[in-house]
């Protein structure tokens, strides 16, 4: 058994690294407060997100592929003000990837309070102790892999969570299929008009259309030794990793909107989601939500940890650097301040939902930078732009709209 599933994490390349950064906690949360306050109505802003997402990976994969330059490494040497441009978008995604980091860590370490006081309700009154204990355990582990693993080992550990994830929200959503017509309705651009609509739909794509995929498929397909003759690997792999992250948070939708939606419930605490899902799911199927919940939060905290070291490391030299003093320093003041949400004692969803909002800031920098790498001369011959071209220029458009949407609500 073990060594057919070691032979089936081989077909996972880059693109899992993709689904890590993309579907953590932060996606969870947005998803389940979406279904449950919309139902499938925003099923479009997931669609186009995915859509876009998808093929910009592709985009930054196939640059590289062609040019053997690194995005950020790229942005500094060919682009008017390209190291201004690359400074900025070290900061904007930086800071984004860090305040996503604190979200995660916040719902995770929460997520095994909650499945703890199930089973011994007399730990409830601790909550404030085990929390960021068990935030500390959390964080603690994952910096200690991080000093001693490589890519490989990175990539066999995401595609085990990731793997867990999918299952376990698939196999929920068995128990609450949502009819076609509702979700045919949700592929329907329209926003609903209510207080924090706008919050929820930019952290929609805060998490959905993630800077650091794109910034950093280039640094993980050098890891993982692909060269042009790789081209339609690299291609398969990003449609894959989109198609992936579509169904699994799709899926997550589907069932908070089929379970809650209606019903006039408020997802305040994570408690919240178990209380709301049982009746409907029963204990066994919400057991098994938390542990994708959980699986989705472990998942991301590789790739959040790693973005800033990553993005310098790229800045500097255009190479993946995972063993510098530089990489192990700034991995762990990234994990010092994923601890804010369980020190402050925050509301770990409210938290969350906020900081998925700050990814959407250095996203149209990103997408303009992209753009303008990719149609250099004698880089990608004209015939393979044209497409491309007209969904990374709707891209650009869909992410400015909605980040203004999003700090309109966020004042």
């Amino acid at each position: 058994m073990m060594k057919k599933y070691t032979r089936f994490l081989q077909f996972f390349g880059p693109g899992i690294f993709a689904i890590g950064y993309t579907i953590g906690t932060g996606s969870v949360t947005s998803m389940i407060v979406a279904g449950n306050n919309f139902g499938m109505e925003l099923l479009w802003v997931l669609f186009l997100s995915c859509l876009f997402s998808g093929v910009l990976i592709y985009v930054s994969g196939t640059y590289y592929l062609k040019t053997g330059e690194t995005l950020l490494f790229s942005i500094q040497k060919n682009l008017p003000l390209g190291k201004f441009l690359a400074w900025l978008i070290v900061l904007t995604v930086g800071l984004g990837q860090w305040n996503s980091l604190v979200g995660i860590l916040g719902i995770t370490s929460n997520v095994i309070f909650e499945i703890l006081v199930l089973n011994y309700p007399q730990l409830e009154s601790h909550q404030y102790s085990i929390v960021l204990g068990l935030a500390l355990l959390i964080i603690g582990s994952f910096y200690t892999l991080l000093l001693k693993a490589n890519y490989s080992l990175f990539e066999k550990f995401l595609a085990l969570f990731v793997s867990f994830m999918g299952l376990s929200f698939v196999f929920t959503l068995f128990f609450v299929l949502p009819h076609p017509q509702t979700v045919i309705k949700g592929l329907i651009p329209s926003i609903p008009r209510v207080e924090g609509a706008g919050i929820l739909i930019a952290a929609f794509v805060g998490t959905t259309m993630a800077a650091a995929t794109f910034l950093s498929r280039p640094l993980f397909i050098q890891a993982k030794g692909w060269s042009n003759k790789a081209f339609i690997l690299q291609r398969n792999d990003a449609i894959l990793a989109a198609i992936l992250i579509f169904f699994i948070s799709g899926s997550i939708m589907a069932v908070a909107s089929g379970s809650l939606y209606g019903k006039g419930l408020t997802i305040t605490h994570v408690l919240d989601m178990s209380q709301a899902l049982e009746p409907v799911i029963g204990k066994i199927a919400v057991s098994i939500f938390f542990i994708g919940t959980l699986s989705a939060g472990l998942s991301s905290i590789f790739p959040c940890l790693m973005i800033v070291p990553l993005m310098l490391g790229d800045l500097k030299t255009g190479k993946l650097d995972v063993q510098s003093n530089q990489f192990k320093t700034i991995t762990a003041l990234a994990s010092i301040f994923a601890l804010s949400i369980p020190i402050f004692g925050v509301n770990p969803i409210q938290g969350q939902i906020i900081t998925q909002v700050f990814n959407v800031f250095g996203l149209p920098i990103v997408i303009v930078c992209l753009l303008s790498l990719w149609n250099r001369k004698n880089i990608i011959p004209i015939k393979q732009k044209g497409i491309t071209n007209i969904i990374m220029l709707a891209a650009l458009l869909f992410s400015i709209i909605i980040l203004n949407q999003g700090l309109q609500d966020l004042l």
